[in-house]
C-alpha cells in the first residue's frame, strides 16, 4: 500500500507540475487578445471601464452626477485606467509565470532574471505585435509600464512564497521529520 500511495505521488507531480505553466499561458493569450483589438476597441473598452468607475463611485458615494459629468470624468480617467491595466495584467502574467519557476524549485536572483526576461520579452514582443493592428502602435511607456507591473507581481510572489516557507511549510517538513523519528 505504500508503494502504491508513492506512485500515485510520483505520478501526480509529474502530470501537475508541468500544468503549473497552464496559468501563465492563459493569461498570456488574454494579453495577445486585448492587444489584438483595434484602436477603436480598444479605447471603446477602456472607456467603459472608466465610465463604470465612475457611475459606481456616484453611487457609491451618492453623488448625483449627471450624465454628462459621468461623460466628462470617464474621459479624464481614461488614461490611468488604460496605464493601470497594463499594469496589472503584467502583474498578474509575472505571478503566473514565477508561480511554476518556484514550483520547480527556482529562488532568488535566478528567479527574479527568468520570470523577468518572459515578462519583459512578452511585453515587448506584445507592444511590437500592436504595430501590426490597426489604429494601435508600440510604445516604449507602455512596455516600461509592463515591467513595473512584472517585477511587482514577481516580488509579491517572492513574498508570498517567502512567508509560506516560513509558516506552513517549514512547520509541516518538521512534523513529518518528528514523525519519521518517532517511527524509528
Amino acid at each position: 500500500m505504500k508503494y502504491v500511495a508513492k506512485f500515485f505521488k510520483v505520478m501526480l507531480r509529474t502530470v501537475l507540475k508541468p500544468l503549473s505553466f497552464a496559468p501563465a499561458l492563459c493569461m498570456m493569450y488574454i494579453i495577445f487578445q486585448f492587444s489584438s483589438a483595434t484602436g477603436v476597441e480598444s479605447s471603446g473598452t477602456s472607456g467603459g471601464v472608466s465610465l463604470k468607475i465612475v457611475e459606481v463611485a456616484d453611487e457609491t458615494l451618492d453623488l448625483g452626477i449627471s450624465y454628462d459629468k459621468k461623460l466628462y470624468y470617464a474621459q479624464k480617467i481614461e488614461y490611468p485606467v488604460r496605464k493601470l491595466a497594463h499594469f496589472s495584467e503584467y502583474a498578474l502574467l509575472a505571478v503566473t509565470v514565477t508561480l511554476p519557476l518556484y514550483v520547480y524549485g527556482m529562488r532568488g536572483i535566478p528567479l527574479l532574471l527568468v520570470a523577468g526576461t518572459v515578462c519583459v520579452g512578452f511585453a515587448c514582443t506584445d507592444e511590437y505585435h500592436q504595430s501590426f493592428v490597426s489604429g494601435r502602435s508600440p510604445s516604449r511607456k507602455d512596455v516600461f509600464i509592463d515591467s513595473a507591473g512584472a517585477f511587482c507581481g514577481i516580488i509579491f510572489t517572492r513574498i508570498v512564497g517567502f512567508i509560506g516557507r516560513k509558516t506552513i511549510f517549514r512547520p509541516l517538513s518538521n512534523e513529518k521529520k518528528k514523525h519519521r523519528e518517532k517511527d524509528d
